[in-house]
């Protein structure tokens, strides 16, 4: 989880190979209306995440026999968080932390994606930290990727039995 640029898909896809789990990527599940929005650099409202974040929960649901699952999405309030946590309330959450400039130059070099560089700022305003709550992972996002998906391992993996997330987020919006 986290703003814009931070290396939530290029993250998850490691950590989901390096796991054996699903991937499951939270851009793939926006209305397109929202899709538009977000192109034409106007910001998602907590109203427009709703469908979305619903969606999202439903993947999180553990399956049986099933590996876990890893999650690309924002998740930028706690209110969404609650919202995941309420579809498996193992969920953990690796939050990728940026700063606003190296952000800024990620979304603006990147070519071909939905998300206007203009919305950065905004996601950054609406951004409400995860740091305390519990199952959260903090990493530096400007680590290397395949650094960043080991330290998600050795995380998951030194949890106990009981409490070992059995899905992770993330995402790109």
């Amino acid at each position: 989880m986290g703003v814009s640029g931070c290396g939530k898909s290029s993250v998850g896809e490691a950590c989901a190979e390096a796991l054996g789990w699903t991937l499951h990527e939270g851009d793939a599940h926006h209305a397109p209306r929202s899709i538009a929005k977000m192109r034409s650099g106007v910001a998602l409202t907590d109203a427009d995440r709703a469908g979305w974040l619903d969606r999202l929960a439903t993947l999180l649901v553990p399956q049986p026999g099933a590996p876990g699952v890893v999650l690309t999405c924002s998740a930028l309030r706690r209110k969404y968080r609650d919202r995941l946590r309420a579809g498996n309330p193992h969920v953990g959450f690796v939050f990728l932390a940026l700063d606003y400039e190296q952000a800024l130059q990620r979304v603006q070099s990147r070519a071909g994606h939905f998300f206007s560089p203009a919305l950065v700022a905004d996601q950054f305003g609406t951004l409400e930290s995860p740091e305390g709550e519990p199952g959260v992972l903090t990493l530096d996002a400007t680590r290397p990727v395949a650094e960043l998906a080991q330290a998600v391992a050795r995380w998951l993996h030194g949890q106990p039995a009981r409490r070992r997330p059995s899905s992770l987020t993330g995402e790109n919006t």
